[in-house]
C-alpha cells in the first residue's frame, strides 16, 4: 500500500475521499497509508475439512466425521488467500460444549440435555482458554494445534480471527487450562441473590433449573445416553442466556446458556460508570485511560482477559456475538483495551439495531458491525421480488457517516444460504447481490466458506435442518468439498458452472482489494436513470465510486433472465466533480474486459449498457 509522510495533523472523514489509517513509523515520524478494502473470509472451522459425505441426520462424528486444524494445509491456505481474502474468521474455535466423551483428557462430558444438536452450538462456551477438542488430531495438543494453525496463517499474509461470546456461555463452564490466577466464571458469585454487581450470572434463589421439554423434540433425537435423565444438576437456577429467568426456560430459548451479568440490575439500571458526554468523538488510547481506575465489574475484567490471552497468542482480531446484548460501556473498557495491545486488531459485531449503531461503533469503539438489518434484508427483498431496487441509495445515504463501519455480507452461519431456494435460488442469482454488496461501501467484505461456490445448504443434520449449513451437527459442505477434492484444494470436482461462480468471487473481490475509489466517494445515479433513461428496468441498479485516482461506474442487474439495453446517463454534478469535458472516455469492465466509451456532450454523460439476467459491470474510467 502507498505510503505518504506528512508533517501536520489531517482532519479525517470516513466519507472523505480516501480513508487514511494512522500507524507508529519511528519514534519521531509517523506514516500516513491510504486504508483499501478488507475481505473475511468465514469458515466453520469443525466442517472446512470434513470430507464425508454421509450426512447422516444425527450422525456421530465417526459416522458423519469431523473437519480438523491440521486440514488447513498450506495449499488450502494459499487458495483461500488467492481468492481475494485478507482475513480469516475462524468460527467455533473455544471449547463448547458438545456430545463426546474427551474423559480421558480430563474434559468433562456434557449432558445432552443442555447442548443444541450433538456437535453442540459454538455459542456455548465451557472452556475460554483452551480450544475445541473435535478439531485436533490429538485432543491433548489441540491448543499448540491451533497455535500451528495461527502461525501457519499468518505466514501465508492472512490475519486470523476467533468469536468471542460476551453475554453468555455454556450452563457447564470449566476451566481446564486458566492461565496463573484466573478464576472461573460464577466462582466466586454470591448464588444466595438474585445479583450482585460482581457475580458473574443472575440467579433465581431457591429454584432448582428444569430441563426445557417439548412434545416435538428429544435430545439426540431419542438416542439413549447415561446423562438423559431429565434433570441437570444448577441449583440455584441461573437466567438464560437470552435473558428468560425462568427455571425452566422454553424451548425455543438459549436454555444450553446462562446470560452473564456486566453490572445492569434486572430493573435496567446501570451499576457502573458511564462515559462522559462527547466521550464519543475520543481516541480509543483516552477510552483506555478513563477506565484505569474505575471499577467495574469482574465480568468485564474476565472478558478483557480472555480476549488480551488470545492477543497476545496472534490471534489479530474477535467478531462478538450479539453484541448489543451487553453494555456498549463495557465494549468502551474491552475494545480500548485490545487496541492498546494491538491497534490493527480487527473487531467486528453484532448489533441488529440501528439505533444503537453510532454507540457501538463510537462509544464502544467497535470497528465494523454486521449491516444486516439494512442493505443484507433490502437485497434478499430484491431477489426475491419483494421491492425493487430504489431503495438501496437511500440505505447508503442514510449511513453515510457510518458507512464505513458497516461490514456487508449475503451469507453467514446464521442465515439461510445465498443459493438456497430459500434466499437466491443459486449461485448464479446470487452474483449481482455480491457486486452491490462488495462495492458500494468502503466496508470490509465478508464470505462464508462455500458461497464461492454456490453452496445452497439443502442437508437435514439433525437438528439443524435445509437452507443453513449447520452449527449444531456434524454434516458435510458438498459443494465446498467438491472444491476441496480430497485435500487436494483445486476445485478438481466442482461443475464448470461451480467454476465459473469461483472465478467471479476471485475477480471481484480481488478488484475490491486493490480499487481506490471504493475507499472513497459514493453517489448513486439509479433516481434519474429510473425517470429518464428508457428501456432502465426497475430491476437495474447503478451509481458511481470515485476518488482522485479512480472513477467507477457500477452496474447491476438483479433480473433472474431480462436483458436490456439503454443509455445510462451520468449526471452534470458528477461529470463535474470528475472532471471531465465534452469528449469520449474509454471505460472497461473490471470484471471481464469488456469495453465502452462514455461520451460527455454538454457537461452530461452517456454511456450505452447492453446488460443480460444477473450481469453486472464495474466500468473504470
Amino acid at each position: 500500500m502507498k505510503k505518504i509522510l506528512i508533517l501536520a495533523l489531517v482532519m479525517l472523514s470516513f466519507a472523505a475521499n480516501s480513508q487514511i489509517k494512522k500507524s507508529n513509523f519511528s519514534k519521531n515520524k509517523k506514516v500516513y497509508e491510504v486504508e483499501k478494502k478488507k475481505v473475511v473470509y468465514q469458515v466453520f472451522t469443525r466442517l472446512f475439512g470434513n470430507k464425508n459425505t454421509t450426512n447422516k441426520p444425527w450422525g456421530t462424528i465417526a459416522e458423519n466425521g469431523v473437519g480438523k486444524f491440521n486440514d488447513f494445509t498450506d495449499t488450502a491456505l494459499t487458495e483461500i488467500k488467492d481468492l481475494g481474502v485478507t482475513h480469516i474468521w475462524y468460527t467455533g474455535v473455544p471449547h463448547h460444549a458438545l456430545v463426546n466423551d474427551y474423559t480421558k483428557y480430563g474434559i468433562s462430558n456434557d449432558d445432552p440435555e443442555v447442548v443444541k444438536g450433538r456437535a453442540g452450538s459454538p455459542y456455548a462456551v465451557k472452556d475460554y482458554y483452551n480450544v475445541n477438542p473435535d478439531l485436533a488430531v490429538d485432543p491433548a495438543k489441540r491448543l499448540e494445534e491451533f497455535e500451528a494453525l495461527i502461525a501457519r496463517t499468518h505466514k501465508h499474509g492472512l490475519k486470523v480471527i476467533i468469536d468471542i461470546v460476551p453475554n453468555h456461555i455454556a450452563r457447564k463452564y470449566i476451566g481446564l487450562t486458566n492461565p496463573a490466577g484466573v478464576r472461573d466464571f460464577g466462582a466466586d458469585d454470591n448464588t444466595n441473590v438474585e445479583y450482585d454487581r460482581n457475580n458473574n450470572f443472575y440467579y433465581i434463589p431457591g429454584q432448582h433449573f428444569q430441563v426445557p421439554t417439548s412434545d416435538s423434540y428429544q435430545p439426540l433425537n431419542g438416542e439413549a445416553n447415561p446423562l438423559i435423565d431429565g434433570t441437570f444438576d444448577e441449583n440455584p437456577a441461573k437466567w438464560t442466556g437470552n435473558g428468560s429467568r425462568m427455571a425452566k426456560p422454553d424451548i425455543n430459548d438459549w436454555y444450553e446458556t446462562v446470560k452473564v451479568n456486566y453490572g445492569i440490575r434486572p430493573d435496567g439500571f446501570k451499576d457502573f460508570p458511564e462515559l462522559p458526554d462527547g466521550f464519543e468523538n475520543n481516541s480509543y488510547i483516552d477510552h483506555f485511560n478513563f477506565w484505569k481506575d474505575k471499577d467495574v465489574p469482574s465480568s468485564w475484567k474476565k472478558f478483557r482477559d480472555i480476549a488480551l490471552y488470545w492477543t497476545a497468542k496472534g490471534v489479530d482480531g474477535f467478531r462478538y456475538d450479539m453484541a448489543e446484548m451487553v453494555p456498549y460501556e463495557f465494549w468502551s473498557f474491552m475494545n480500548s483495551s485490545i487496541k492498546m495491545k494491538n491497534p490493527d486488531a480487527f473487531l467486528m459485531a453484532e448489533v441488529y439495531n440501528p439505533k444503537e449503531y453510532r454507540n457501538y461503533i463510537y462509544k464502544g469503539k467497535m470497528d465494523y458491525l454486521y449491516d444486516k438489518v439494512a442493505t443484507y434484508d433490502k437485497l434478499k427483498d430484491i431477489i426475491q421480488g419483494k421491492s425493487n431496487t430504489d431503495g438501496l441509495s437511500d440505505i447508503q445515504n442514510s449511513m453515510a457517516d457510518i458507512e464505513h463501519h458497516m461490514l456487508h455480507f449475503l451469507d453467514n452461519h446464521d442465515e439461510q444460504r445465498l443459493a438456497s431456494p430459500e434466499f437466491a435460488g443459486s449461485g448464479e442469482n446470487g452474483k449481482p447481490l455480491m457486486v452491490v454488496s462488495a462495492t458500494i461501501g468502503s466496508s470490509p467484505t465478508m464470505v462464508y466458506f462455500g458461497q464461492e461456490v454456490g453452496e445452497a445448504g439443502n442437508e437435514n443434520g439433525g437438528f439443524g435442518t435445509h437452507s443453513r449449513t449447520s452449527i449444531f451437527d456434524y454434516v458435510g459442505v458438498p459443494n465446498h468439498q467438491r472444491w476441496m477434492n480430497g485435500g487436494k484444494f483445486d476445485g478438481g470436482q466442482l461443475s464448470q458452472s461451480e467454476k465459473d461462480l469461483r472465478d467471479f468471487y476471485k475477480r471481484l473481490l480481488h478488484f475490491t482489494l486493490k480499487s481506490d475509489a471504493l475507499m472513497g466517494q459514493f453517489q448513486e445515479i439509479q433516481g434519474i436513470n429510473r425517470h429518464e433513461t428508457a428501456n432502465y428496468d426497475e430491476k437495474i441498479y447503478s451509481y458511481v465510486r470515485w476518488s482522485d485516482a479512480e472513477k467507477l461506474i457500477v452496474v447491476a442487474n438483479f433480473s433472474k433472465d431480462h436483458s436490456c439495453t439503454f443509455d445510462l446517463k451520468i449526471p452534470a454534478d458528477v461529470v463535474a466533480k470528475w472532471q471531465l469535458h465534452d469528449g469520449a472516455y474509454p471505460v472497461k469492465d473490471q470484471l471481464y474486459g469488456s469495453t465502452s466509451t462514455l461520451k460527455v456532450t454538454n457537461g452530461v454523460g452517456v454511456l450505452q449498457v447492453s446488460i443480460k439476467g444477473t450481469e453486472s459491470f464495474i466500468f473504470k474510467l
